[in-house]
C-alpha cells in the first residue's frame, strides 16, 4: 500500500477498511465507529435490512488476527481520525474468521482467503470484491466507483460479454475485481478466456483498464499454457514504462514466474530478454520509497523468484547472484531494525523470512523468525513458518516440535483446525508409529470443530477434510484401524448433535466416508 493521503471524496471508504481490519479488541478507545460484528445469519440479515432502509451500501471485511495483509491494513490506516469520522456513510460489517460461526458466514459470502473486502448495494447485490492487500488508494477509488454505479458485478459482466456498452467506471470496476474467490461468478476453468474477452471488449477506452484485464487474463491461464508470441512486445513495453509498471504492479509482481513461463517457456534469447526486463522493472519497484515496505518486499521476493526460475521449486541452495543476496540481507536487516509497530511487524516479518529462505539463507530466515516470536501478537503464525523451514531442511524432529507448539498456542477454531491439521500431518510423517499422539491430536480437532457453529464450513471444513484424508493414508494396519474406528465413533457423536444444521450434519457424516476421502 502506498502511504498517500486520499482525496476527500474517498476518505470515507478508507475508514471502512481501517475499522474493519481490526477486531473489536484492537479498536481505538472512544473511536465511536459504527461497524458491526455479526454472530450469525440473523445479524447479517438485520444489517442488510438496515442498509436497505437507510439506503446505504454495505462494506463487508473478512480477515483474521494473524493474517499479514490484514495487519498491513491496521498498520497503515487504523489511526486516521478523518476516516473514522466519515464512517457513518455506510453499514460496515467485519467478520473475524476465527469468531464462532464465522466460517459458516464465510461460506455464505463465498470467501476464504484473508483479507477480502466486498461491497454490496443497499439491496444486497454484490457490486465488487477486492483483495485487502491491494493498493490503498486504488481500493478507495474503486469502492467509490462501485457506490456511484450500484450495479452488481454479475450484471456488468453479462452485459460486457453480450457486447453491450459499459461506462468507463464499470470497466474499471471489472479490471480491479478479485476474481479468484467466487467460482460461481466465473469458474476457474473459464476465467482466462473470459478476462481475455473483456480485455478485447474494453479496447478504445481507458488504456490502463484494458491493460489490467489483459494481464489478468494471462495470469489466470492454466499451468503449462502459453501466450501468443506476438503479444510479448506488449508485455515488455509495460515493463519498460515506469508509469505503467507502477499502475499494474498488483498483477505483475504477484505472478512473475507465470508471465515468464507463458511467454518464454524455453531457455533462449526470448526468455533472457524478458527476464532482464522484469528484473529492471522489479528493481525499480523494490527501490520506490513511495511504496509501503510490504510492497517493496514483494518486489524483492519476485526478484529472488526470477533469479531461481530455472531451479527446482524445492531447491535448497539456488544459485542466486551475489549482489542480489547482498541486497536481500541489507533490505531484510533494515526492515527488522526500522519496523517497530506491532501490526506492521506481523505483516512483514514472515514475508522477510520467506525472502531469506527462497534465497537459500535458511539460518538467517530461522533467526529472524525466532527473534520475532516475543514481539508478535500471533507468535503461532511465525512458529508455523519455523516448522516449514525445518521440514524443508530435513530437520524433522525440530519441525514436529514447532508444528506442535504452533498448534498448542493457536487461537480460534478455524486457525486451530488449520494449524492442527498441519501438526497431524507432520506427526504422521515423522512419528507414524506414535498412534496415541496421532489419535489424541485428531480427537482434539474433532472436539474443536464440534464447539463451533461453523466448524464444518469453509476453511474449517477444508482442514477437517485434510485430516480425514491423512488418516485414511495412515490407516495401514490393525493398530491404525483401531484408532480410526474410535475417531469415527467420536465423529458420529458429533454429527448427531448437528441435527439443527442439515448442511453441517451432511458434511460431518460425509467426512470420513471412503467416497469423500477418494475426492480429496
Amino acid at each position: 500500500m502506498k502511504l498517500i493521503k486520499p482525496a476527500p471524496v474517498i476518505a470515507a471508504w478508507a475508514a471502512a477498511i481501517v475499522l474493519l481490519a481490526c477486531p473489536a479488541a484492537h479498536a481505538v478507545a472512544g473511536a465511536g465507529v459504527a461497524w458491526q460484528a455479526p454472530a450469525g445469519d440473523g445479524d447479517i440479515d438485520r444489517f442488510f435490512a438496515q442498509a436497505k432502509a437507510e439506503k446505504k451500501p454495505v462494506l463487508l471485511y473478512w480477515g483474521a488476527k494473524w493474517c499479514p495483509p490484514c495487519n498491513q491494513l491496521k498498520a497503515t490506516l487504523f489511526n486516521r481520525a478523518d476516516f473514522i469520522e466519515q464512517s457513518k456513510a455506510y453499514i460496515a460489517v467485519g467478520i473475524d474468521g476465527d469468531a464462532p460461526g464465522a466460517q459458516r458466514l464465510g461460506t455464505r459470502f463465498k470467501v476464504s482467503g484473508y483479507p477480502t473486502l466486498i461491497l454490496f448495494n443497499p439491496g444486497g447485490g454484490e457490486i465488487t470484491r477486492l483483495p485487502g492487500e491491494m493498493d490503498a488508494v486504488q481500493v478507495m477509488s474503486v469502492l467509490q466507483l462501485g457506490i456511484s454505479g450500484g450495479r452488481t458485478v454479475g450484471a456488468i459482466i453479462a452485459d460486457a460479454l453480450a457486447g453491450k456498452k459499459l461506462s468507463a467506471n464499470e470497466w474499471r470496476l471489472l479490471s480491479f475485481h478479485e476474481w479468484q474467490s467466487n467460482e460461481q461468478l466465473v469458474p476457474s476453468t473459464e476465467r482466462a478466456a473470459v478476462l481475455a474477452r473483456l480485455a478485447k471488449a474494453s479496447e478504445g477506452g481507458d488504456a490502463q483498464t484494458t491493460t489490467r484485464l489483459w494481464l489478468k487474463s494471462i495470469s489466470a491461464m492454466a499451468p503449462g499454457s502459453t501466450a501468443a508470441p506476438d503479444q510479448l512486445p506488449r508485455l515488455q513495453a509495460i515493463l519498460k514504462d515506469p508509469v505503467q509498471t507502477l499502475a499494474q504492479m498488483g498483477v505483475l509482481v504477484e505472478r512473475v514466474p507465470t508471465f515468464v513461463q507463458a511467454f518464454a517457456p524455453q531457455k533462449g534469447e526470448r526468455r533472457a530478454s524478458l527476464i532482464a526486463d522484469f528484473e529492471v522493472a522489479l528493481t525499480r519497484l523494490n527501490k520506490d520509497e513511495t511504496l509501503s515496505r510490504a510492497d517493496r518486499l514483494n518486489a524483492l521476493l519476485s526478484r529472488v523468484e526470477l533469479a531461481r526460475i530455472d531451479a527446482a521449486r524445492d531447491e535448497m541452495r539456488p544459485a542466486i547472484p551475489a549482489p542480489l543476496l547482498a541486497e536481500v540481507r541489507e533490505q531484510v536487516g533494515r526492515i527488522d531494525r526500522e519496523v517497530t509497530n506491532a501490526y506492521e511487524r506481523q505483516s512483514i516479518i514472515s514475508g522477510a523470512a520467506q525472502v531469506l529462505a527462497r534465497a537459500g539463507l535458511w539460518t538467517e530466515s530461522d533467526d529472524l523468525l525466532k527473534a520475532g516470536l516475543a514481539r508478535s501478537h500471533s507468535a503461532y503464525y511465525l512458529m508455523s513458518h519455523l516448522a516449514g523451514n525445518a521440514m524443508k531442511q530435513g530437520k524433522k524432529a525440530e519441525a514436529l516440535r514447532w508444528y506442535g507448539e504452533a498448534f498448542s498456542k493457536s487461537e480460534g477454531t478455524a486457525t486451530r483446525l488449520q494449524w492442527g491439521s498441519a501438526y497431524l500431518r507432520a506427526l504422521m510423517s515423522v512419528s507414524p508409529d506414535d498412534a496415541a499422539r496421532i489419535e489424541s491430536t485428531a480427537s482434539q480437532l474433532l472436539s474443536d470443530a464440534a464447539k463451533d457453529p461453523g466448524g464444518f464450513y469453509g476453511r474449517s471444513g477444508a482442514s477437517l477434510k485434510r485430516v480425514a484424508g491423512d488418516l485414511a493414508k495412515w490407516n495401514q494396519g490393525p493398530k491404525q484401524a483401531a484408532v480410526v474406528d474410535r475417531l469415527k465413533r467420536q465423529l458420529d457423536s458429533v454429527c448427531v448433535k448437528l441435527s439443527g444444521d442439515e448442511r453441517a450434519k451432511a458434511a460431518c457424516e460425509d467426512l470420513m466416508t471412503q467416497q469423500a476421502i477418494d475426492k480429496i
